[in-house]
C-alpha cells in the first residue's frame, strides 16, 4: 500500500466523516423500515375493516387514492367526526402524502376521545406494500 494512501485515510477528519455517513445510513434504513411496518399495520386495519381516512387535499385525493377511503382534509377531522358520529372506538386509518397531516388527524382525533386510530403514513408506502 502506498504511503500516500496511508496518510489519507488515516486522517481523523476522514474517519470521522466515515463513521459519521455510516450512522446516517444505519438511521436512514430504520426510519425506512418503520415506514414500512406502519403500512404493514394499516393494510391489516383495513383488511379487518378500519375506516379509511385520507386526509390530503380534494386536489391530492383526486389524483389517487386507497380503495373506500374517504376524503376529509385534516384541519375538518374532529368537525367531520362529529357530524357524522363516528363511534369512539371505531377502527380508523388515517393517511395522508408522507405522514405528516396524518399524524395531526391521529393526535386529533385522540385528543377528542376516539381509541382505535392508526396513523398509516403516507399513500405512496401504503400503495407499495400493498402491491
Amino acid at each position: 500500500m502506498s504511503n500516500a494512501f496511508r496518510l489519507q485515510f488515516s486522517q481523523p477528519k476522514v474517519m470521522a466523516f466515515l463513521l459519521g455517513l455510516s450512522l446516517l445510513l444505519t438511521v436512514y434504513s430504520s426510519v425506512v423500515s418503520a415506514a414500512e411496518l406502519d403500512a404493514k399495520v394499516a393494510w391489516q386495519k383495513i383488511d379487518s375493516g378500519a375506516l379509511v381516512i385520507d386526509v390530503r387535499t380534494a386536489e391530492e385525493f383526486a389524483q389517487g387514492h386507497l380503495p373506500d377511503a374517504i376524503n376529509i382534509p385534516y384541519q375538518q377531522i374532529n368537525q367531520a367526526f362529529a357530524q357524522q358520529e363516528i363511534a369512539k372506538d371505531r377502527s380508523v386509518v388515517v393517511y395522508c402524502r408522507s405522514g405528516n397531516r396524518s399524524g395531526i388527524a391521529d393526535k386529533m382525533l385522540e385528543n377528542a376521545g376516539f381509541t382505535n386510530v392508526y396513523n398509516g403514513g403516507g399513500y405512496q408506502t401504503l400503495m407499495m406494500e400493498k402491491r
